[in-house]
């Protein structure tokens, strides 16, 4: 499996798919979080679950890494050449990969692509950013320098406590899923906490895995600031997600703004009338 997956990162079997992240404000696709897929030969389609822990192991994460990073930057090269929107595109990323150069690969892939740092996000997980704090720290502050936005995923999972936070140099904060899917009065607690402690740290709030309007309306009515999730839609092929970013920019033919806004204010609709998960955006 470890050759397989070596060979799949030279023979370009890895491929990304995009998961829209829309703002709460406008209603609009705001971004997206691009996310690996190995295109195997044999087994078809595999998520990260089935190779990730594998690159981890045995070296590759630091080459599979520069290959997902080169691969959302060329293609948000050519968003911006067929006159889209910008938007911001965020990458997952290791702590063995912050260790290792990354700040001056992503320097030069960023020349070459003639990209707009500011349109690209690093996400690094809450758990992988309190190891060695000082340092990522510093890997951090370098990546910043260079003009690239750093986010704090997973959010609430770990034991990143407020002096840990503060003492990190990132723009975004994303709730962990776990806190989204509960609807336990516990949980919904710990949202709202989440986001007014981002909030007050001058950070963005983005909460992932929102699938259902409740969640939604939940989120709106306490400032959080971005969410994306399969109400809106799953991860899809680029050629997918240019047809959604063009059909629901605010005035096209989506109206997404306009449902995402009359969710919020009317705090969901019975539960009858609410649409199958993803069809806010994919049902244009």
């Amino acid at each position: 499996m470890e050759a397989a997956l070596r060979l799949a990162v030279e023979a370009d079997e890895l491929v990304l798919h995009y998961q829209p992240k829309v703002d709460l404000r406008t209603g609009g696709i705001c971004g997206a979080e691009a996310l690996v897929r190995w295109n195997h030969p044999d087994k078809g389609l595999l998520f990260p679950g089935h190779f990730v822990p594998l690159a981890e192991q045995s070296g590759l994460m630091v080459a599979m890494g520069e290959y997902v990073i080169a691969a959302a930057l060329e293609q948000m090269q050519r968003w911006r050449a067929s006159g889209l929107p910008p938007l911001v595109t965020s990458v997952n990323i290791s702590a063995r990969q912050l260790r290792c150069g990354l700040a001056d690969y992503i320097a030069r892939a960023l020349r070459v692509t003639g990209v707009d740092p500011r349109s690209l996000e690093l996400e690094l997980t809450e758990s992988a950013a309190v190891e060695s704090l000082d340092i990522t720290a510093a890997e951090l502050n370098e990546l910043r320098a260079i003009g690239v936005q750093c986010s704090i995923d997973d959010f609430g999972t770990g034991y990143c406590g407020l002096s840990y936070l503060s003492r990190l140099p990132i723009d975004v904060l994303k709730i962990d899923k776990s806190f989204i899917h509960a609807v336990t009065e516990a949980d919904a607690s710990i949202v709202k906490a989440i986001i007014a402690l981002g909030h007050s740290l001058g950070l963005r709030v983005v909460a992932e895995g929102v699938e259902t309007h409740e969640q939604l309306a939940y989120l709106a009515q306490h400032g959080c600031d971005e969410v994306q999730g399969f109400l809106f839609s799953k991860p899809v092929p680029a050629s997918e997600f240019t047809r959604l970013l063009i059909e629901h920019t605010p005035g096209g033919p989506g109206q997404l703004p306009q449902r995402i806004a009359a969710i919020a204010a009317t705090h969901a609709g019975p539960t009858d009338a609410r649409p199958d998960a993803g069809e806010l955006i994919t049902a244009g």
